[in-house]
């Protein structure tokens, strides 16, 4: 491990020095890549400074009970050691994850889409209430959220909602949120109490910066509509939504959130950057799929991942098999140990594949 850890600081050197260079200076892309890579490898570096310590510490300890007769020098290397090799044991553990490959789109801003799926008007109110738990997760991260577009359904739900979450590591969280979500409670149109199932369908999409995809404008058709959502008479008059279309994919892209056709245009482009990116992406998934099992963050938008039971007060990662009865504070925002429980489950699988390569 410290032939490993010792190549990994001899890059990490050498991108500190790559980093001030005249050559990344001019070149904004190479800039950016190598303070990403600076970023991601300081870690490792702090993990690898403290671990070199603990080993060195642990050596002295040692030294001492061989060389040394003095009884209270010896209880104290005793002592010393005690703390020591724990501390080395955590350490190795510690490092094996640092040294996991990152996925390069994990630190990427994220652009979702929640859909209402199975379950007529309820499904559609859940769209909104996963929406508001998404918008409550990301204020807790410090994150911020970007409304792209909103299609309104019926009983005051929505049809599909799709925002830009903007922040740090945005996209290695909320990746494994990709997939069918389904709750379970009585429908407010209910009168009979019965209990019904409704599904919302999520997608996470890493988003696509400029240098990652190329976009040809003689590609991409340009429409402009009247917008039909909220916003007022400015906004329902004027053709300021914008729907984009690239021509060589047939992938498309709209917006109509803001007044002005301009800034509707950017949000919209970012967002047809952003699917076929993912296009790419998922080709690159698939083809990790053939060496390691991707159970969680595949991204396969037809596998159910959760359940929110709302009469029982229980929600279920049907991924890993976690249930936590504690579905309101759910629904309010907190997420983080369900993403936590699924980032160790993928980590493993990682080692696990990463052991089995090496030996």
């Amino acid at each position: 491990m410290l032939d490993k850890l010792k190549a990994i600081a001899d890059r990490y050197f050498e991108v500190e020095r790559l980093i001030s260079s005249p050559d990344a200076m001019n070149d904004m892309k190479l800039y950016v890549l190598l303070s990403k890579e600076y970023k991601d490898l300081s870690p490792i570096i702090d993990a690898y400074n403290e671990y070199k310590n603990v080993i060195s510490n642990i050596n002295s300890s040692k030294e001492i009970l061989k060389e040394e007769s003095d009884d209270e020098m010896r209880e104290m290397a005793k002592m010393e050691l005690d703390d020591l090799l724990p501390r080395k044991q955590e350490m190795d553990e510690e490092i094996k994850v640092l040294l996991i490959p990152k996925e390069p789109e994990d630190a990427k801003n994220a652009v979702m889409e929640i859909r209402a799926g199975a379950g007529g008007d309820e499904a559609s109110i859940f769209v909104g209430d996963l929406y508001r738990m998404y918008t409550a997760f990301a204020s807790s991260k410090g994150w911020t959220i970007e409304l792209v577009d909103i299609a309104e359904g019926t009983s005051g739900g929505y049809k599909e909602i799709i925002f830009n979450v903007n922040g740090e590591d945005v996209y290695g969280q909320l990746k494994f949120e990709s997939g069918v979500h389904r709750v379970q409670r009585v429908p407010q149109t209910e009168t009979q109490g019965r209990v019904h199932t409704s599904a919302s369908t999520v997608i996470v999409l890493p988003e696509a910066e400029e240098f990652d995809i190329e976009l040809l404008p003689s590609d991409i058709r340009k429409d402009t509509y009247c917008s039909s959502g909220p916003g007022g008479q400015s906004v329902n008059t004027t053709y300021s939504a914008v729907r984009l279309t690239h021509i060589p994919t047939g992938v498309v892209a709209q917006c109509q959130d803001q007044k002005s056709q301009l800034k509707n245009y950017d949000k919209a482009l970012k967002v047809l950057r952003s699917r076929i990116y993912e296009i790419e992406l998922q080709k690159k998934l698939e083809e990790d799929a053939k060496h390691r099992k991707t159970m969680v963050s595949s991204g396969d938008r037809s596998a159910k991942i959760r359940t929110y039971n709302y009469p029982q007060g229980r929600v279920t990662e049907h991924r890993i098999g976690l249930t936590k009865y504690n579905l309101q504070a759910t629904m309010g925002g907190d997420i983080q140990e369900f993403i936590d429980e699924l980032q160790l489950a993928e980590n493993a699988e990682k080692l696990k594949v990463g052991t089995t390569s090496e030996s």
